[in-house]
């Protein structure tokens, strides 16, 4: 499956797809039109299906414009049917929803927001985690709690090593400085630290990653690893209450 990164506003990326053996083109959280229409006509494409991931504004902002030009089917969480607006199908925990001649496996990840979903083209080896799972990172607790952020997180974990994570934010070089913070003797998370700086002053994106590498060195996917515990003063405590203090002080790094 082709996959396109465009970015929006500050520091989001909506992203383009295309089925291969179909003419299905996707969209996943358009959050403004504009830079989604440059890229579609830069392209060629022409979007048959909009995914939401969450409801928040600079995830949904584009639907209206992009609807009304092309008539695609707004795909969201069905948690959040009433708000988010020109919903035409929803999705919950466990549905497999066919787009082209991909099966997209849907994760129910409420902690950012109360109904929040990442979906899962299996066949694609992509994940697109919204603002539940980050690079190094993990989304700031809106709507949820630290146990049921945890939770989210432990749902996607298990996927395979090689998937491809498409997250919705530019996030990582402030959270790879926050990471080493609290994983202090992680090598695998300094070099990346040190590859990720570069790629930031030569204004490259750090997304897509993959899970292998957030398993290896993203602390919010680390809290019932006994090094991390112990390295915020938690040793021996229950991952919840370590993944809650790695959350609260990343919320005042």
């Amino acid at each position: 499956m082709d996959i396109q990164l465009i970015p929006a506003f500050s520091d989001n990326y909506v992203y383009l797809f295309k089925d291969p053996a179909s003419e299905a083109v996707g969209i996943v959280d358009p959050g403004e039109a504009g830079p989604v229409l440059k890229a579609l006509e830069r392209l060629g494409w022409r979007p048959t299906h909009i995914f939401n991931t969450h409801h928040h504004a600079d995830h949904i902002g584009g639907n209206a414009e992009l609807k009304k030009k092309f008539g695609c089917t707004v795909v969201g969480p069905a948690a959040d049917r009433n708000r988010i607006p020109d919903l035409d199908e929803t999705v919950k925990e466990g549905d497999t929803y066919r787009f082209g001649t991909q099966d997209v496996l849907v994760f129910e990840t409420p902690g950012h927001t109360s109904g929040h979903i990442s979906l899962w083209f299996k066949d694609a080896s992509a994940l697109f985690s919204g603002d539940t799972l980050f690079a190094l990172g993990c989304g700031r607790l809106f709507e949820g709690t630290p146990a049921q952020m945890w939770q989210s997180l432990l749902k996607l974990r298990p996927l395979p090593d090689e998937t491809a994570v498409y997250c919705g934010h530019e996030y990582t070089l402030s959270n790879a400085r926050f990471a080493v913070t609290v994983d202090p003797d992680n090598t695998a998370l300094k070099r990346r630290a040190a590859d990720i700086a570069v790629l930031r002053d030569a204004g490259k994106p750090t997304i897509p990653t993959t899970l292998g590498v957030e398993k290896a060195t993203n602390p919010f996917l680390r809290a019932d690893d006994p090094k991390v515990a112990a390295a915020v003063g938690l040793a021996g405590a229950d991952p919840t209450e370590v993944f809650a203090e790695i959350r609260r002080r990343k919320d005042t790094f």
